[in-house]
């Protein structure tokens, strides 16, 4: 399978339209039956997908329309955790956060509908999966049961595995592990490490690893240690700075971040383009992608949509240029 060369993607988040929140809303309080709130789910993945299209992204994703938070999502479905109530995570924003009571037990699937949805509704060949890794789940939950954080990260390893295998089986081609909690303690990285390397295992698919807001030079100490194909990482909040450890890439590819997240401003085609030509100097063209430098959901839905109609223009400035170079398209790579 074929892609134009430096393919653009979507780490995974994305703004919920309004009357999709009110849904939510409403189905919380009681007021809205489970029927209508999937129906209000389907639609507005629907309609997140056409944007990413008609934007010009290569491999969309429906923006986690029915996903209310990173780990609730996944901590709601899995046997052995509880939840006591909200958590206060900054200001004024709560999420939550469960607490693992019990053995934990693979009891439905996790995103697999959300997938089967995706790839029936889509214009494109390749969509990207996303799904909060291992050790962020752990990291982010109450532990009541485990004897330490490592037996629950690779508790949570084997039941990912379950998923990514069923995912696989469905006709998945391309899954990103989301760990932004995997740097939060620098002696516990090899435990994340061996997690995700534990959920990837036997399952012969793309995986990706997105890290964000984190220390990649300690990241980049493992970048050969992690069974994945793909480090989708932050740049343009860090103004294209420091990108020294990138070096240390061996043959994996680099989902280059340049769309600034916690930024309404709207980057320029002519900006995206010059960052782009800048990583030239770390990693060839061949094994670079290009996407937002995280989930785009706290934006504005018109600047989000604006964000990555800019950054596709600015790699298709890039990609005349390649052109002339006789660098039109590259191949999808699968698993490592």
């Amino acid at each position: 399978m074929e892609l134009p060369i430096l393919p653009t993607s979507v780490i995974g988040s994305y703004p919920k339209p309004r009357w999709l929140l009110r849904a939510y809303s409403l189905y919380k309080l009681g007021k809205l039956p489970e029927e209508d709130f999937r129906e209000a789910v389907k639609d507005a993945s629907v309609a997140v997908l056409r944007e990413h299209e008609r934007a010009g992204v290569d491999i969309p994703w429906d923006g986690e329309m029915g996903r209310s938070e990173m780990t609730e999502h996944f901590t709601a479905k899995i046997s052995g955790f509880k939840f006591y109530g909200p958590v206060r995570v900054w200001g004024n924003a709560y999420f939550n956060k469960a607490s693992v009571v019990s053995k934990l037990e693979y009891r439905e699937p996790l995103v697999l509908d959300e997938f089967r949805w995706v790839k029936e509704n889509t214009t494109r060949e390749i969509i990207k999966v996303p799904i909060t890794g291992p050790y962020t789940i752990a990291e982010w939950s109450f532990n009541e049961y485990y004897s330490s954080k490592e037996e629950l990260a690779f508790e949570l390893a084997n039941i990912l595995n379950r998923e990514f295998r069923l995912l696989e089986k469905e006709g998945a081609s391309f899954i990103q592990i989301d760990e932004p909690a995997m740097l939060n303690h620098p002696d516990e990285v090899p435990i994340a490490v061996e997690a995700i390397n534990r959920a990837v295992k036997g399952v012969r698919v793309k995986f990706g690893l997105h890290v964000c807001y984190s220390n990649y030079y300690l990241l980049a100490d493992y970048f050969d240690d992690l069974n994945v194909s793909q480090f989708a990482l932050e740049f343009a909040n860090r103004n294209f700075r420091d990108m020294e450890y990138l070096k240390k890439l061996t043959h994996q590819e680099l989902g280059f971040g340049v769309v600034d997240v916690h930024n309404p401003r709207v980057e320029s085609p002519e900006e995206v383009a010059k960052a782009i030509r800048k990583v030239f100097t770390y990693i060839e063209p061949e094994r670079l992608y290009v996407n937002p430098d995280c989930g785009l959901k706290l934006l504005d839905r018109r600047i989000a949509y604006q964000k990555l109609v800019n950054m596709v223009k600015g790699v298709e400035i890039v990609r005349k240029e390649l052109a002339r170079e006789g660098k039109e398209s590259i191949p999808f790579r699968g698993s490592v």
